[in-house]
């Protein structure tokens, strides 16, 4: 990370620049509240959290119709995923969902929480977490 905000300042990529400073104050605000330094899944955590905000604000902007902001948010999210491992496709989360709901056994939709808590450390970083939740409840409902 330091490297690519050494080569956007001299490429002068004022929104790249911008974006890593976001993010390693993220990670330097989050270490010094724990107090000690940040481990590989921790800073997977705080990568997810900037890049789910993103997401948020994308879904906003193009509500409101905010074609400006849009384009900012895109580039931002681009950006942010570089550090974020490889996200999983739809097919894949489909599998874990439904390998998970094989292997604990559930019959009902009231097990939603049971199953999101069993899928989520597996595509913890690699998947978007609403992504996952609508699939969990669309196979839960074909039950």
């Amino acid at each position: 990370m330091n490297d690519d905000l050494k080569l956007a300042m001299k490429a002068k990529e004022k929104t790249v620049l911008q974006v890593i400073r976001m993010i390693k104050a993220s990670l330097q605000n989050e270490q010094i509240k724990l107090g000690r330094e940040l481990t590989a899944d921790e800073e997977l955590t705080l990568l997810s959290r900037e890049m789910k905000q993103r997401r948020d604000s994308l879904a906003e902007f193009e509500k409101a119709n905010r074609d400006d902001l849009v384009e900012k948010v895109v580039a931002e999210i681009a950006i942010v995923e570089k550090y974020l491992p490889i996200q999983l496709t739809e097919e894949e989360i489909r599998q874990i969902v439904a390998s998970v709901i094989e292997d604990t056994g559930v019959t009902s939709t009231q097990a939603f929480g049971q199953v999101m808590g069993k899928v989520m450390p597996q595509v913890k970083g690699k998947a978007d977490g609403n992504l996952v939740n609508e699939i969990v409840k669309e196979q839960l409902n074909n039950l």
